[in-house]
């Protein structure tokens, strides 16, 4: 079976980061999104939280989320 790919990466607000060290991610807007994909034959195969480095002293989390469907 032939299998397309489609990954979105979801990244936290960098004020938050910014003036508080940390923010969270988006939960509403990844839910909507991912209710959206499901509703066109989408499913999560693979998600990873990594961190990204933002300036110098600062980090960020994203969510980089895998879906797939049959082709």
């Amino acid at each position: 079976m032939v299998r397309e790919y489609k990954v979105e990466v979801v990244v936290e607000g960098v004020l938050g980061s910014l003036l508080f060290g940390a923010s969270k991610l988006p939960v509403e807007k990844m839910e909507e999104q991912m209710n959206e994909l499901g509703r066109q034959g989408w499913e999560v195969t693979f998600i990873v939280i990594e961190k990204k480095r933002l300036f110098l002293f600062w980090e960020r989390e994203a969510a980089v989320i895998t879906y797939s469907r049959p082709r």
